[in-house]
């Protein structure tokens, strides 16, 4: 995207207020009903100048989406910093997710409301793309966890192969516990949840 050379930081300030606008907006009254105009009037911005920033609504929303997906996997690498062994990494990944997340469901439970048959059929092929970025960004982190596990000694030799599987188990596992929880509105559960997880883990992995 197109930044003037000569004042990023302004740049960088306006796009932030465009997105933290269209996010409020799409909180509110879900992505179908959010028009551009919408999200210029917001801000005080003509539509021909937001036009400049993003060429769409869902150009807009995707940018809100990535924000979102960057503000989580910093929130869950650092809980997972800030522990001290395998166990406690583990622990502090699979918490963290699901704080944010609870944190966060408000935004994410009205983002289809008033959608037809169509807008829902391409909200969820987006949601489809979404997904699968922070599956692989989440293996990401994991893998860094279980190999770190394994070279101190805490966990045993696990091959390429039985780590990307064992990365899959855990974050199907961990995404089906999240929709289990919101579904049934469960979030004082998380801890015993995380713990008892996280514990299995660790006493199928361990030496």
């Amino acid at each position: 995207m197109f930044m003037s050379p000569d004042n990023p930081i302004k740049e960088d300030a306006i796009q932030q207020q465009i997105l933290g606008a269209a996010r409020r907006l799409f909180q509110v009254h879900g992505l179908h009903k959010v028009t551009m105009d919408d999200v210029a009037k917001a801000i005080g911005m003509g539509r021909s100048s937001l036009y400049y920033y993003y060429k769409s609504r869902d150009e807009i929303f995707d940018a809100v989406i990535n924000i979102d997906i960057r503000e989580m996997l910093s929130a869950i690498s650092i809980a997972v910093k800030k522990a001290k062994t395998a166990e406690q990494k583990i622990h502090a990944f699979f918490f963290s997710k699901l704080e944010v997340l609870r944190e966060r469901r408000s935004f994410y439970n009205t983002l289809d409301m008033g959608m037809d048959a169509d807008a829902l059929s391409q909200f969820n092929k987006a949601k489809l793309i979404h997904h699968k970025l922070i599956m692989k960004l989440e293996g990401e982190l994991l893998n860094e966890i279980l190999t770190g596990g394994i070279k101190s000694g805490e966990l045993k030799p696990l091959s390429k192969k039985e780590k990307e599987t064992l990365i899959f188990v855990l974050l199907s596992s961990l995404h089906g516990l999240k929709r289990e929880i919101s579904v049934e509105n469960n979030f004082d559960q998380i801890k015993p949840i995380v713990q008892t997880l996280s514990h299995m883990v660790i006493q199928g992995l361990g030496k």
